[in-house]
């Protein structure tokens, strides 16, 4: 064999050798990261199945003991309840917006959607999915 081909093989070689290792361990990551994902997608499915499993619950009856909810002193808080008295099913705060003749800008949007919330949070309405409300079932 030629003098000159002979340290150009074995340099072949050894870059041979390198990129094997490093593909082996690209192969491996991969395989890891896979795992990973599989795990993720299981548990996504697990709480996609929770949610559905809650959503379907028999809302709770209110305790007689407690106390009815004490609403804000805000005319907003009353128009809201009013317009869910009339309505026929869950509506989104866009919704509520167009029904109370506000204006559908984001900042009408976000401030019905922060007082949805807070009566969520005192018990008077429930969100039936996210961003969707609804009232109470007695």
């Amino acid at each position: 064999m030629d003098a000159q081909v002979t340290p150009l093989l074995a340099r072949i070689d050894a870059r041979e050798r390198e990129l094997g290792t490093a593909a082996d361990q690209l192969r491996t990551q991969i395989d890891e990261l896979a795992a990973r994902l599989r795990e993720l997608d299981e548990e996504i499915g697990n709480l996609a199945v929770t949610r559905k499993t809650l959503l379907a619950l028999p809302p709770t009856a209110p305790d007689p003991a407690d106390p009815p909810p004490v609403l804000p002193a805000h005319p907003a808080y009353q128009q809201i309840l009013g317009a869910f008295a009339d309505a026929a099913g869950p509506m989104r705060a866009r919704d509520l917006c167009e029904r109370l003749d506000l204006a559908v800008m984001p900042k009408n949007i976000e401030s019905t959607r922060h007082k949805l919330k807070r009566l969520v949070s005192l018990g008077v309405l429930a969100e039936r999915e996210p961003g969707l409300f609804a009232r109470r079932r007695p």
